[in-house]
């Protein structure tokens, strides 16, 4: 199955909805759609997982660069809606204790810390 991302504005965040596994095959495409969300200016980032059947270490690694990238803009990443299967992926490897895991979209949206004006 080929990967799929759709990218919209959610409250106060970018929602990225993915579709498909995220393997090595389309770890790149992963990362470069979240970059080009970045290059875009968004920084709060909630990642819907809920289309996510599989996911490998070459998605951890785009994960938690993107993760890091985030943070140094003063931003964060936040994952929504895992599969039981990929939560077991993200809980075993420890990266739900660096990134905000979230049972829904809108669970991770109210979570996003609002700018100071």
């Amino acid at each position: 199955m080929d990967l799929l991302v759709a990218v919209r504005p959610g409250r106060g965040c970018t929602v990225v909805e993915v579709c498909g596994d995220l393997d090595m095959a389309v770890s790149p495409q992963l990362h470069e759609s979240l970059q080009r969300v970045i290059a875009d200016g968004g920084r709060q980032v909630v990642l819907d997982l809920a289309g996510v059947g599989f996911m490998d270490s070459t998605a951890l690694g785009v994960l938690v660069t993107v993760f890091k990238i985030l943070r140094d803009h003063g931003g964060q990443l936040r994952l929504a809606t895992p599969q039981p299967v990929v939560r077991d992926v993200l809980r075993i490897t420890s990266v739900d204790r660096a990134i905000g895991v979230y049972d829904t979209v809108e669970a991770a949206e109210a979570e996003v810390r609002r700018p100071t004006v």
